[in-house]
């Protein structure tokens, strides 16, 4: 079995050529496959949030904005490039019914803050999967760049 990374709440890894990046239990965040397909460099971020509104902005992986610039920034470093690179998005479910407010639509606010800053920052998003009621597991294979997300009692989803 191939090498296993667990990305948590907030959080971003990658790998390149070889294992498999996961997130668990997306309901209103949002899972992000960034891959170059070239050098086989995948990254998968786990966001919670839509915008940055932090003071000193010490967790930037926790908002769509600032982690989706700062994984960019990590991937360049690492040869990738944004001309080839493209994006998978997973999760921005609505968990729970909540009376007076928008708060129970804070996964539609994310998967529009990821859409948003994706295309902002020129990369091809190629595939989602976002709303809905369940929460979701996203695997990404770093090899090929391909994925698998898991709900309960729903079949596999290949992307």
């Amino acid at each position: 079995m191939d090498d296993k990374l667990i990305v948590g709440i907030a959080d971003m890894k990658m790998a390149q050529g070889a294992g498999t990046l996961v997130t668990y239990a997306l309901g209103s965040c949002i899972g992000i496959c960034l891959y170059d397909p070239m050098i086989k460099l995948a990254a998968l971020i786990h966001i919670m949030l839509p915008l940055n509104m932090e003071a000193g902005r010490k967790t930037p992986l926790k908002y769509a904005d600032t982690g989706i610039r700062e994984t960019l920034r990590e991937m360049e470093a690492r040869g990738a490039s944004r001309a080839r690179m493209i994006a998978k998005i997973a999760g921005g479910a609505k968990m729970f019914e909540v009376s007076g407010g928008n708060m129970g639509n804070i996964g539609v606010r994310n998967a529009e803050s990821v859409r948003m800053t994706l295309k902002r920052e020129g990369i091809r998003l190629t595939f989602e999967d976002v709303g809905g009621t369940v929460a979701r597991t996203v695997f990404l294979n770093a090899a090929d760049g391909q994925g698998i997300i898991r709900s309960y009692g729903k079949p596999d989803i290949i992307f």
